[in-house]
């Protein structure tokens, strides 16, 4: 092995084993995020539409006990069943403990003229009107299908769905690429920003400058401890969240999504090398890396997509660091995309990368 190569290994190894022993370290690589993944794909389980409401039936017809039995087994619907009158129901909703109320009054559901019939009423307060709307249309929508199945006249316009047998990115996936996101950079960054100048004040650094090492050495041996590390940490998440409590599935090639996994560590690694190399002691770097970081961190789509944002803002945000990275690793891992088909993405992380590595190399200090 040449001597060269030989002691970008070496000082790899020391990094890695430095990192397994620091549980903090762990703790913030690899928990931390786990516990970002359990909160907000909970959220992102929960997407689906549903109403708290109190039911009151005054009928006493057949009808109407069997409408109050299909709505409670409907997973639309969630049933306060201590709630047996409308005085009740307006106290609850004036504490927001329910969203509306819905009233079958005496005589909802009798025959007449060889047929049910009958008028359910919504009550709502103003603080939730909007749900109380939305509550009404469904409650339309279910009618519709009972009087069509009593009245059999035809209608003179329809509409009908099919499906287009393909499936559509969902919340998860968003959640965990931007989680994957999250773990890149806050490995990248604020690793070398936290144990650079905390070297430089210990005098490590200086004792390692007056050796044969080269920076461009120690530049390489970071890297590759910080990409193993990283693809360790990520793995978890990743194995995480195909759990069956999540479900989420890799639709991509696992090698191309490892290789551009790495790829984005190297590039957002060395930001951190070039605030942490810069950096005299912690006071200089956390500032400056904070300032890095959190546009990166709401703008790059690692918790929101960036879908939601307003279109000027969009472009803006298309050249941040993290953003393409995010974009590349949603393309591959949830759209089956190939390294071949995210150009664009591996072309600005690349540029990217020869800038901050310019940079990185240009502003590091010994001490």
């Amino acid at each position: 092995m040449p001597s060269w190569l030989y002691t970008v290994v070496v000082f790899a190894k020391i990094s890695i084993r430095r990192y397994f022993r620091d549980r903090v370290a762990i703790f913030f690589t690899v928990l931390f995020p786990l516990i970002f993944l359990v909160v907000f794909g909970s959220f992102s389980k929960n997407g689906s539409v549903s109403f708290h409401i109190g039911l009151i039936n005054q009928s006493d017809s057949s009808f109407a006990q069997k409408f109050v039995r299909n709505t409670k087994g409907s997973n639309m619907f969630k049933i306060d069943d201590t709630v047996t009158t409308l005085a009740q129901a307006k106290a609850k909703m004036s504490r927001s403990e329910i969203d509306a109320a819905l009233v079958l009054p005496p005589g909802f559901g009798d025959v007449r003229n060889g047929q049910p019939t009958g008028q359910a009423v919504i009550y709502y307060d103003e603080n939730s009107a909007q749900a109380a709307q939305t509550l009404e249309s469904v409650i339309k929508g279910e009618f519709e299908g009972i009087n069509a199945s009593l009245v059999k006249a035809p209608a003179p316009f329809s509409v009908v769905s099919k499906s287009t047998n393909t499936q559509g990115l969902s919340k998860l996936d968003y959640t965990v690429s931007g989680l994957i996101g999250f773990s890149i950079i806050g490995l990248g960054i604020f690793g070398p920003v936290n144990y650079f100048p905390l070297m430089k004040r210990q005098g490590v650094l200086r004792r390692l400058h007056i050796t044969p090492l080269r920076v461009w050495q120690f530049f390489v041996s970071s890297v590759l401890s910080n990409a193993v590390i990283g693809l360790f940490s990520i793995a978890v998440m990743i194995a995480v969240a195909s759990s069956p409590l999540f479900h989420f599935k890799i639709v991509g090639n696992y090698l191309e999504l490892a290789v551009f996994i790495m790829f984005g560590i190297l590039t957002i690694f060395g930001i951190g090398l070039a605030i942490g190399g810069w950096a005299k002691n912690e006071n200089q770097a956390a500032p400056l890396a904070n300032i890095v970081v959190f546009p990166m961190l709401f703008l790059s789509g690692t918790f929101f997509p960036r879908y939601a944002m307003p279109e000027w803002l969009q472009h803006v945000t298309a050249f941040l660091p993290l953003t393409p990275i995010i974009d590349g690793i949603r393309m591959i891992a949830t759209e089956g995309k190939h390294l071949t088909d995210i150009g664009p993405q591996l072309g600005l992380t690349a540029i990217w990368a020869v800038i901050i590595y310019a940079i990185a190399f240009r502003v590091f200090r010994w001490e």
